[in-house]
């Protein structure tokens, strides 16, 4: 398939990228008077500073804020439902997202339903959604991003996990960039290792998705080669050393730009594959299924032919340069997890088994069909149950 010449970018948000950007939050022109401050319901967001000097800056800006801290990873709907009753009733005029992918999709939600009657569920379109019209402006939300995985800061979208129905899916609306996004390396310092290889290879995998999907064109492919050239080369530093601020500029970067790609390009089936495992297996980190799936995941499409000169670029961006077949970039992914410490993360430690496969392969297709449909050529049941398999340990 030749890379499409046309592209369409629409990305609204005012990207402020580097050290100390947190400092400069009180500078801009924030798009309220009363921010509903968001973080996760973990510890690290206030033991290294972060809410202290985030809510310094908004003091410094003449914002009052109201502190909501219950983001769990992989959100669930109750929590942004709940989210959304504390924005309206304090009369929240914009939302402050601080902290990674979790947090940033949260709000994102948390802004639509604050401003729109009824469930999140009803402004859902894939799975059980009912696909309504997003009929008043979600609040306004200012990203700042504490990790380096989702591309959150730089995208519409958002996923969200309905707890009961057991569907992870995405809510996607172009006014749900965020109108500020803070992008500071030196908030991802403190990341600890693992989580930094998770993350990092969330960011990784955007992109060389997008480099395989049917979705590519010109400028996506130089979003996802820049991203795949700069995460391969970085992360391994960064997760060895977390205060190497070089490696984590570059990773960082790398993410930024992997959610531009998800706003010219598109993600594949590998992101629904994962998604059906933390839907039923919340305490699985996204970027850690994304992992154990992968080998499996991309070694299907290179026995079936699809894209050779494309896995072999990829492979070359990773540091191969002599690359000239395509089964060389699952050697240089294998090499990656191996530097990164997770070639070994195993299905098992999670709680998942074999028997689940099957449902897991029903729910991405029927909640994620949309990233199916980006595949070059089409997945079966059988394809996805058979990647599971193989991935599983």
């Amino acid at each position: 398939m030749e890379t499409q010449k046309a592209f369409n970018q629409y990305i609204p948000t005012n990207v402020i990228f580097g050290r100390g950007s947190l400092n400069k939050l009180h500078e801009q022109e924030l798009p309220g008077k009363k921010a509903l401050l968001v973080i996760s319901n973990g510890k690290s967001t206030i033991a290294n500073g972060y809410l202290a000097r985030t809510e310094e800056e908004l003091k410094k800006a003449g914002v009052a804020y109201v502190l909501f801290d219950k983001i769990e990873p992989n959100p669930l709907r109750s929590t942004v439902m709940e989210g959304a009753v504390k924005a309206h009733e304090n009369d929240c005029d914009f939302i402050v997202a601080l902290g990674g992918g979790s947090v940033m999709d949260a709000s994102k939600g948390i802004a639509t339903a604050a401003t729109n009657e009824g469930d999140l569920w009803d402004f859902i379109t894939f799975g059980s959604g009912k696909g309504k019209e997003i009929d008043n402006p979600p609040l306004p939300i200012v990203a700042i991003t504490t990790t380096a995985g989702t591309g959150s800061e730089a995208d519409c979208g958002a996923v969200i996990t309905h707890e009961t129905l057991r569907e992870k899916t995405a809510l996607m609306h172009p006014s749900l960039f965020p109108v500020i996004s803070i992008v500071d390396p030196d908030l991802t310092a403190s990341v600890p290792p693992l989580l930094t290889a998770y993350q990092g290879f969330d960011a990784l995998f955007h992109s060389t998705e997008a480099f395989i999907s049917t979705g590519t064109n010109l400028l996506s492919d130089m979003y996802a080669q820049t991203v795949i050239e700069n995460v391969s080369k970085y992360l391994p530093r960064a997760v060895k050393t977390g205060n190497d601020l070089t490696a984590r500029e570059h990773v960082m970067f790398g993410n930024t730009i992997s959610g531009f790609v998800m706003c010219v390009g598109a993600c594949t089936s590998e992101h629904s594959l994962e998604h059906a495992m933390s839907a039923y297996h919340q305490e699985l980190p996204h970027g850690a299924g994304l992992i154990m799936i992968s080998k499996a995941y991309y070694s299907h499409f290179i026995a079936r032919g699809i894209a050779p000169e494309r896995f072999i670029r990829m492979a070359q961006l990773m540091g191969m340069k002599e690359a000239s077949k395509p089964e060389d970039f699952i050697t240089m992914l294998v090499k990656l997890q191996e530097d990164c410490g997770v070639s070994e993360l195993k299905m098992s430690d999670y709680g998942i088994t074999p028997d689940e496969f099957g449902k897991f392969a029903d729910n991405a297709m029927e909640t994620m069909s949309f990233l199916f449909a980006c595949d070059r050529e089409q997945l079966t049941k059988e394809d996805c149950i058979r990647i599971y398999q193989e991935s599983y340990k």
